[in-house]
This record gives structure tokens, sequence and C-alpha cells, in this order.
């Protein structure tokens, strides 16, 4: 959620994803691999994801070069995956989707113009953030079958992944006039438009959500961290507040909460006055011996100097006064 990226994208796509079933094959005809690839289905259907690989395993045995056993097989390796996922198993994950890449890719060797080849490698390599992958063979999927909606879907979040914003918001968009009622486009829809800056589309977005259900937290705690990113506290604090009325443990949202208030405050704050002007301080006026330059003593001394050598030449050879004093 919100500015960590909030749920990793194969977080974000797993509930949508559990509700997938294995679908590709058509009925199998009766003996041999058939029988296994039909068990297969029915214990996939079932969540026995890995026996169902083990009778999918079987029918490729009998067969092949059957490109369905692969694709059915693949399937059940990535819901095992999925499974994994949730039960904190994650190295059991990580073998079950490195099984499933495997099969999917063989699939495109047996199948290269089928579609939903591509799209079953894609959608397997966005799940394990092979962002740069996923989005080749989703595009090549809707190459070969342009209205092929799934596959918009996935490129998205591949797209999302490597920050293509404008183009997540394209593939979102498109996936969503087709299938309004898919909420999950919306919210992820509004992450690209947030990475675009576009805060107005982003909160349009969030905004349908909470019309489609005002219970959503975290709808809420989104809709109010994009309100803060466009510098709206004000309408960012109702969100978070009624976000922690719902969920009073949420420590994120509260922090969110004191900084949008703290943010509103400073904004609303009165400027201070304006402190007043110091009065200049009226310059003093030299004292008379302050105002005399070293200069003009110089000047005054070697005068006085010049005035004693004119008397004293003057005074030379003239006889001395005579006393009338009586001896």
């Amino acid at each position: 959620m919100l500015n960590k990226q909030t749920l990793t994208i194969a977080t974000a796509l797993f509930l949508w994803l559990t509700a997938v079933h294995i679908g590709l094959a058509k009925k199998p005809a009766t003996g041999g691999g058939g029988n296994h690839m039909q068990r297969g289905i029915e214990l996939a259907q079932q969540k026995h994801f890995d026996a169902a690989a083990e009778e999918f395993t079987k029918a490729i045995e009998a067969n092949p070069k059957d490109p369905r056993g692969y694709a059915n097989r693949g399937t059940a390796y990535r819901q095992a995956a999925r499974a994994a996922v949730a039960a904190g198993d994650q190295e059991g994950a990580s073998t079950r989707y490195q099984s499933a890449m495997a099969d999917f890719s063989k699939y495109v060797e047996l199948a290269p113009k089928d579609a939903s080849a591509y799209l079953e490698r894609g959608e397997t390599e966005v799940e394990l953030k092979q962002y740069d992958a996923a989005l080749a063979d989703l595009s090549k999927s809707l190459e070969l079958k342009p209205d092929n909606l799934t596959a918009n879907k996935f490129r998205g979040f591949a797209e999302l992944g490597l920050s293509q914003w404008d183009k997540a918001v394209a593939d979102f968009t498109a996936f969503i006039q087709k299938k309004p009622d898919d909420l999950q486009s919306y919210d992820r829809r509004a992450l690209a438009y947030r990475g675009m800056k576009n805060y107005d589309a982003a909160i349009a977005d969030y905004t349908f959500l909470l019309s489609k259900n005002p219970n959503d937290t975290e709808a809420m705690t989104k809709r109010g961290y994009t309100y803060s990113l466009a510098l709206q506290y004000e309408n960012a604090i109702p969100d978070y507040e009624a976000a922690l009325k719902v969920n009073p443990q949420d420590n994120d949202t509260f922090q969110r909460l004191q900084y949008a208030q703290s943010m509103l405050a400073k904004r609303n704050a009165s400027p201070p006055p304006a402190a007043s002007p110091s009065p200049t301080p009226t310059p003093e006026k030299p004292s008379l011996i302050a105002s005399i330059k070293p200069l003009y003593v110089g000047i005054g001394i070697v005068a006085l100097i010049i005035i004693a050598v004119i008397v004293r030449l003057l005074t030379r050879g003239k006889p001395e006064g005579t006393s009338s004093m009586i001896r």
C-alpha cells in the first residue's frame, strides 16, 4: 500500500488468480493419456495440485507431443506454488514455479502460434517478478490474439513492475472498458496514475472503489495518501481518520495522519509579525584630534623645523646685547 509499493504485484494478484481454474484442455479422448489428463483436471479443481501434476506427467509420458499436457501440468505447478506462498513455504513455491516455467516454455515450443502459451508463461513471469520477460510474452500473446483481455491485465502488472506508468494505465483502461466491475483493475490503475503524478485521476479511481465498498479501509488509506501527495491535507485527514475507526491498531495510517495534521497546521499558521526596523544610529561627529590625520601632523612638524632653521640663520652673527648692571 501507499509509497512502499503497498503490496507486491504478486501479492496483489493472488486473490484474483486463485479463482482461475484449469480450463485449457479440451475434453480428452478416453484411454491412455486421456484418462490421466481428465483425472488431473479433476484433482486440480479439487485443489490437489501436486497430485494433479502427477497425473499430467503420466499423460505427457503417454503423448509427449501434446502441448495440453504441459499446459495443464504447468498450471497445476503454478497453483501449487501459490498455495505454498500462502502457507509461507518459499522454498516449495520456488521449486514449483520453476517447474511451471519449464512446462510453459515447452508449451510455447510445441505451439508457437497459440496465444495462450505466451499468456501462461507471461502470467508466471509476472508472479516471479521477471517483468521484462513477462512484457515480451504478454505482448506476443496480444499480437496473436488482440482481444485477449487477460493478457492486457497481466501486461499492466508487468508495466507497473517496470514503472511504465502510462502503458499500465492504457492496459488497465482497456481491461476496465470490457470488464467495468473488475475492482482490482481500478486499484492498479490508480497506482499507475499516482506514478504519473496524475493525482486527480488516482483519487477518482479510489473514490469509485469506495463507492462500491465504503468500508474498504485499504482504498481509504490509499486515497488519503494520494491526497497528501497532492498537498490536499485537509482531504487526507478524514480518510485516515475513517480508516483508523475501523482499524485503530494501524500504526502506519496513524503516523500518516499525524504528518498530514502537522503539515496542515504549519500551512495554516499565522505568519510571524514583521520585526520593527531598528533605528539607524546618528553618526557621531569626529573629534578634533580624530580629524587630524597623520599626514597633517607630519607636515606641521616639517614646517616648524624649517621655521626654526630660518630663524637660526637670521640671528647668526649679530652682537649680543650688553648688560647695564654695575659690577
